[in-house]
């Protein structure tokens, strides 16, 4: 007959055991929403960051692997668990342990280059004017943006009396307010949208960069309490108590 200390720390281990269960469920949800979270900010991405741009496309795709690798990882949890092997529990734990470390990091980078976000979309932004009428595929992305977010140029509309190729007096159809073909052509400029794009777009940007780096730490909690609950089991099956 087993003792009334064993058979409460028996029972406090099922009890850990289907807590681990729920974390491996949450676990799953997380994974799969880390994934599309990475697959729409590709798309935001495709649709804001200037073409040619390459740093700012390295987040989402690091959120997709994170997001695919806890996937795994709670499905080794799940295993580890059902056939209480200490081995698998121990790396199952590991892994957990290298997740909660690379999403801390980047959460980290996420709020110190926050302020990178803005300034290196102004840079693309800026050469991409440059190109506005020599490329349909930089023309018609210019042209989302302005008329998506309701602005005019980098800083304002003056900047496209800088780009050569811009007749005088003459923006893009798309910084009008209410757009019309050839309402930027000799335009008042009441008519036309009077804040920058870089600002608009770039504090935007920030402001989810922000966001992601949140989201990131507040996945990182339910990982942390899925490490002590391996932990936990790890102890117990080492000891040799009966979880079942």
């Amino acid at each position: 007959m087993k003792r009334p200390a064993a058979m409460a720390v028996e029972g406090g281990m099922k009890c850990v055991k289907f807590l681990l269960y729920v974390l491996v469920l949450a676990f799953w949800a997380c994974a799969v929403g880390l994934i599309a979270v990475g697959v729409a900010v590709q798309l935001t991405l495709n649709q804001t960051v200037p073409i040619g741009s390459t740093t700012g496309s390295v987040v989402p795709i690091v959120i997709i692997a994170v997001g695919t690798f806890l996937f795994l990882v709670a499905f080794l949890g799940c295993c580890a668990a059902c056939k209480e092997n200490y081995c698998l529990m121990t790396t199952f734990a590991i892994f957990l342990t290298l997740i909660v470390l690379v999403e801390v990091a980047a959460a980290i980078a996420g709020y110190v280059f926050r302020d990178k976000v803005k300034s290196e979309f102004e840079k693309g932004f800026r050469d991409q004017m440059k190109k506005y009428e020599k490329n349909n595929i930089t023309e018609q992305f210019l042209d989302r943006l302005q008329e998506d977010f309701k602005c005019c140029g980098a800083a304002n509309y003056t900047d496209w009396d800088q780009v050569p190729q811009m007749p005088k007096n003459r923006v893009p159809d798309s910084c009008c307010i209410n757009v019309t073909q050839g309402c930027g052509i000799d335009f008042k400029p009441s008519n036309i949208n009077q804040e920058g794009c870089v600002e608009k777009i770039g504090n935007w940007l920030k402001h989810s960069a922000l966001m992601l780096a949140a989201a990131a730490l507040g996945v990182t909690f339910v990982e942390i309490l899925g490490v002590i609950f391996a932990c936990c089991l790890m102890k117990s099956i080492r000891s040799g108590y009966e979880v079942m």
